[in-house]
């Protein structure tokens, strides 16, 4: 069984989502919490790691990419949230519903609909095992 230390695979994720931004900004952006990684056994090379993204109210994650092997499920736990993939219009997606993004997309709009409420989801990533950052910001 492959796995990888899970420290550095936070280290480089929250370095990643946090990467250019501002720090008048840092309360306005997520917060990513680890679920789980594994290698998939009945898949050699591919793994499937589990993130929970919570977001403030009015908060929201950076422009971004995934890395290229990356197929990612995700499935919003709490509140709503507005979600804009490649150059599909921006869609709000509410506790229950779900979306995905197939490798080499480009999530341009993932934040908190509400104001004043929170919201989280669950991201479920497959993808290449030795491929990391999980999150590649935009270059500004």
């Amino acid at each position: 069984m492959l796995r990888r230390p899970l420290t550095s695979f936070l280290g480089a994720m929250f370095a990643a989502f946090m990467f250019g931004a501002a720090a008048s900004d840092a309360q306005e952006l997520e917060t990513v919490k680890p679920v789980f990684t594994h290698a998939i056994p009945n898949i050699p090379g591919k793994s499937l790691t589990a993130l929970q993204v919570n977001y403030p109210p009015g908060g929201r994650s950076p422009s971004h990419r995934h890395p290229k092997s990356a197929f990612i499920y995700a499935h919003v736990l709490t509140g709503a949230i507005r979600s804009q993939v490649d150059n599909e219009p921006a869609k709000v997606y509410r506790a229950g519903e779900g979306f995905y993004e197939v490798p080499g997309s480009h999530h341009r709009v993932s934040e908190n609909a509400s104001q004043t409420e929170p919201a989280s989801l669950l991201a479920i990533f497959i993808l290449d095992t030795p491929e990391n950052p999980l999150v590649i910001p935009d270059q500004k």
